[in-house]
């Protein structure tokens, strides 16, 4: 039914298009012949506006694999750089949540594990909406931030790193074998910035699952149970990966882009000084306007990628 629903927008999508250009070439036609200038130019405005629909339904076609359609679960570390590395996982935590909000996307912070003085060591969060894992699939690996640091006194130029993990989450009609044995269960005081609790009573919980020694919590709904049924998902999720990754015999690459989160292996940097560009190290795509692209502004490398996986199949 969702695959149904999906077509049909498309569909949908495609028959408002060319309506569109059919009556807007109508207009330009009828404009054209009475000389009338600025009904002309009000028709290539629009003309403008159909060519960035067609582009969109251009990027959707690219969405070919079999979980694109899927929510996304999202989990970004720290890595080196200390302080400054932990206020980078901040920063991009809200540019992915404004290029959800962009495009109607909803984010919930399911975990992270914040600094006394600023920013997150990691956190985890799921975005929901159509083709959320599609587009986010292209965020996985080693981001890299040079800027003259905000933390340090003497204004020096520093250089951080973090780590960003995207996996599909699971639609609920693929069963997952999870044996309860092979699983650790810990429970803890869910906390906020600085360490305050934001409830008395061990409601966060952490899961490990020992055969993978896989490990994921989640901390942000009010009782342990629904803690643990999120916390379950997102586990069960990364499970299912690792399952498909084996069948594929991807295992291989996924060990390569387990890079240390470090210099060398990043896939893109945002370079803030001495001069202002971010560049995606796998498609050389480029921009200049750093704050745009910090602000959510990241369709153009989010298209680069779809469109290098696309050639590379």
């Amino acid at each position: 039914m969702r695959e149904r629903a999906s077509h049909q927008k498309l569909i949908q999508a495609v028959e408002r298009i060319t309506g569109s250009l059919s009556e807007t070439g109508e207009y330009y036609e009828l404009a054209e012949s009475e000389g009338d200038e600025e009904a002309i130019l009000d028709e290539v405005h629009k003309l403008a506006t159909i060519a960035d629909d067609i582009s969109s339904l251009e990027l959707q076609k690219l969405f070919c694999g079999e979980h694109d359609h899927n929510n996304a679960i999202v989990s970004i570390n720290a890595g080196a750089g200390g302080t400054e590395a932990q206020d980078w996982v901040q920063m991009l935590l809200r540019l992915y949540s404004r290029w959800a909000e962009r495009h109607g996307f909803i984010t919930e912070i399911n975990d992270f594990l914040a600094d006394d003085e600023a920013g997150y060591k990691s956190v985890t969060f799921t975005v929901t909406g159509d083709y959320a894992y599609g587009n986010l699939k292209s965020e996985s690996g080693i981001h890299r931030l040079v800027r003259i640091s905000p933390f340090d006194a003497s204004s020096r130029r520093h250089t951080s790193f973090a780590s960003v993990a995207v996996t599909p989450e699971i639609d609920d009609e693929i069963t997952i074998e999870i044996d309860e044995k092979e699983l650790r269960i810990d429970t803890y005081r869910a906390s906020g910035a600085g360490g305050q609790h934001v409830n008395k009573t061990d409601s966060a919980v952490r899961i490990t699952h020992l055969p993978t020694n896989i490990t994921v919590q989640c901390q942000n709904e009010r009782s342990q149970h629904k803690n643990k049924a999120v916390a379950l998902k997102i586990l069960k999720s990364k499970l299912y990966e690792l399952e498909e990754l084996k069948k594929s015999k991807q295992l291989k690459d996924l060990s390569a882009a387990k890079k240390e989160i470090a210099w060398g292996s990043q896939i893109r940097s945002y370079v803030l000084q001495p001069y202002r560009l971010v560049k995606d190290h796998r498609t050389s795509h480029e921009a200049g306007n750093v704050d745009r692209v910090l602000d959510g502004d990241i369709d153009d490398f989010i298209k680069a990628f779809l469109l290098q996986l696309g050639d590379a199949k």
